[in-house]
């Protein structure tokens, strides 16, 4: 018990330091040091956005920050991902106050030299855009995977959320809002029109306004994305109609159009540990983890002492938790959810008899906190995050069940596995607590010796006698000369005192204290 204890012990002491390990602390910024020349950092967003990659943005960005980078270059090479991935990557990009953000959408032998869907919105959350030939922006609106596993438009309700994020990010950075639009809804039609303040980008609405008027005289030059498509930019396009601010080939190209006195260009990329982190929050290996985690812990509960499927228990947990905390999913709810399942565990396990609402509760909770260490959300409001909703709880469902069927095989074939000998009881019972069973043989089993007949104690019945030691309720009395081992029904009767057989059973003999 003392060991049972320990283990849960250690398992309540792992999660709450990783509890601790999120609680915000303070740090002084670094500053950077003075000097004309100036720096530049390459951030690489490549391949699918994913939380992983999230994770690694922000923390090459604020590793350049300490460092007192001026310029932070976002080398975008990506098809699209997940819009909430991209909503945080955005926003992060968003905030930073201390150096000149700028997007890239860069061409070489190892890229796709494309900056679409999720990867147009990032490309507008920053300051500037710099294209290289050959390469394409747009078609940001966002998808869902449908029913026959293909990709379908999500609801109004979501793409109106994107939009409403592209025109902001546009807005706020001087992009052209109307282009924006376009790449998100393909109902809207865009027009390069030419009034007496010059050319200028302007969606169908605003152009009939402004025919409307008299005092504008309108020219329409150049439908730039008809009604019921999504726009998409080349390069030489993007130049042209004010979205990207130039062409640039190469690393140096992009520093001499940016500022000339840039004199350090550092390329960051992905390390060893950004793939483990990448790896480790996979669907399928998450499941492999909560699968493998209440397979020990049921090896824990029921083997003697705190031993390695403890450790094995505590390890992958930590492994589940600390991975998504590195993604930014894990907070203090989360944490406090597991706990209370883990402390409602342990009550149903060690003080309450049976398995009932508590130890329910308790895997529910740790469910719970399991699906929602994997989101930064509670409730879903658009069709993306019900949609991220349900498969995170399809990872923490299927690791459940393949964990019940792991445990469920381990019953069964715990008896022919050598390393599960401490857990099953193979030695045969042969016979009763009395003796060997004739009724039952064992075969195989020897023989009983033959033995005495039992004393007929039945004509004691109704006699009376003295109890010649203190009945507690057993112990001895004296019949009709001769002293037997009797008991009472639970009386406590004095030595000395008048007692009187009221029932016999076998070799049992069953007195009460007499008048």
């Amino acid at each position: 018990m003392k060991q049972r204890t320990a283990f849960w012990l250690s398992l309540f002491l792992c999660v709450a330091g990783s509890f601790l390990a999120i609680m915000p602390v303070s740090a002084e910024a670094a500053s950077s040091p003075a000097g004309t020349a100036k720096t530049a950092v390459i951030v690489p967003i490549k391949g699918d956005i994913e939380p992983s990659l999230a994770a690694f943005i922000r923390r090459e960005s604020r590793n350049a920050l300490a460092q007192g980078a001026q310029y932070l270059i976002y080398e975008i090479d990506t098809f699209g991902g997940r819009v909430d991935t991209a909503l945080q990557i955005s926003s992060f990009i968003g905030s930073i106050k201390d150096a000149t953000t700028v997007a890239w959408v860069r061409s070489g032998p190892d890229s796709l030299g494309v900056s679409w869907s999720a990867g147009a919105l990032i490309a507008l959350s920053c300051s500037a855009i710099y294209m290289a030939p050959g390469t394409s922006i747009g078609a940001a609106a966002p998808v869902t995977i449908g029913p026959d596993g293909q990709p379908q438009p999500t609801g109004e309700k979501t793409v109106s959320a994107v939009r409403a994020q592209m025109a902001a990010l546009a807005e706020r950075n001087k992009h052209p809002v109307a282009l924006a639009l376009a790449m998100v809804d393909e109902d809207l039609e865009v027009w390069e029109i030419e009034t007496a303040r010059g050319k200028q980008i302007a969606t169908l609405e605003e152009v009939e306004q402004l025919e409307r008027d008299a005092a504008n005289d309108v020219r329409r030059v150049r439908l730039i994305s008809p009604e019921g498509k999504l726009l998409s930019l080349t390069a030489g396009e993007a130049v042209t109609y004010g979205l990207a601010r130039g062409l640039a080939a190469d690393t140096d190209e992009l520093a001499a159009l940016l500022d000339p006195s840039i004199e350090t260009v550092l390329e960051q990329s992905p390390g060893i540990a950004d793939s483990i982190v990448s790896f480790l929050t996979s669907g399928a290996v998450q499941s492999v983890l909560i699968l493998v985690g209440l397979v020990m812990l049921f090896l824990e509960i029921n083997t003697p002492g705190f031993g390695i499927p403890g450790v094995v228990a505590i390890i992958t947990f930590a492994v589940v938790f600390g991975s998504n905390f590195l993604l930014g999913t894990v907070d203090s709810f989360e944490m406090i959810l597991f706990l209370i399942g883990v402390v409602l565990l342990a009550v149903e396990i060690f003080i309450l008899p049976g398995f009932g609402i508590t130890g329910i509760s308790g895997i529910v909770l740790i469910g719970l906190s399991l699906v929602f260490s994997m989101q930064d959300f509670a409730i879903p409001e658009f069709s993306w995050q019900w949609e991220l909703l349900g498969r995170n709880v399809l990872v923490v469902v299927t690791g459940i069940i393949l964990g019940i069927a792991g445990i469920a095989a381990l019953a069964l074939a715990g008896t022919r596995i050598r390393l599960f000998d401490r857990l099953v009881l193979k030695t045969q019972i042969q016979g009763t607590a009395g003796g060997p069973d004739p009724d039952n043989p064992v075969e195989g089993a020897r023989a009983p010796a033959p033995e005495e007949p039992l004393p007929d104690y039945g004509a004691l019945l109704g006699k009376t006698g003295v109890a010649v030691s203190v009945l507690r309720p057993a112990g001895k009395a004296e019949i009709e000369g001769t002293v037997y081992v009797v008991e009472t029904n639970g009386a406590y009767v004095e030595s000395g005192s008048p007692v009187r057989v009221v029932r016999v059973r076998g070799n049992r003999i069953i007195v009460e204290k007499g008048a």
